[in-house]
């Protein structure tokens, strides 16, 4: 009998870029279901992660220093327990920090 139970995967990120790269590949990879796919700050506090990527960095003047960088982003997903394999070989290959299931 298969297991067709539903489990919550979080991963941490130290990006928005990485965050974001994440849920474009469960979507488009895995065709996990946009709604089923959580981002948020991994901390009470609004951020864009803890290091300045994309768009906050700048062509040759420094980095922006607006970016509010007061954490790690959290991205969460609901899957079916068989995609748990997949789902945590797309974190680790963007770099995620933490990464847990239950």
């Amino acid at each position: 009998m298969a297991d067709d139970s539903t489990i919550t995967v979080r991963a941490n990120f130290e990006t928005r870029e990485a965050a974001d790269l994440a849920i474009e590949h469960l979507v488009q990879q895995l065709g996990i279901s946009r709604p089923d796919v959580f981002v948020q700050s991994a901390t009470v506090a609004n951020t864009s992660g803890s290091r300045v990527s994309g768009g906050d960095v700048s062509n040759g003047d420094g980095s922006r220093d607006d970016a509010p960088l007061a954490g790690e982003v959290e991205v969460s997903v609901d899957i079916a327990a068989a995609q748990l394999p997949k789902v945590n070989r797309i974190f680790g290959d963007l770099g995620a920090m933490r990464v847990s299931s239950k």
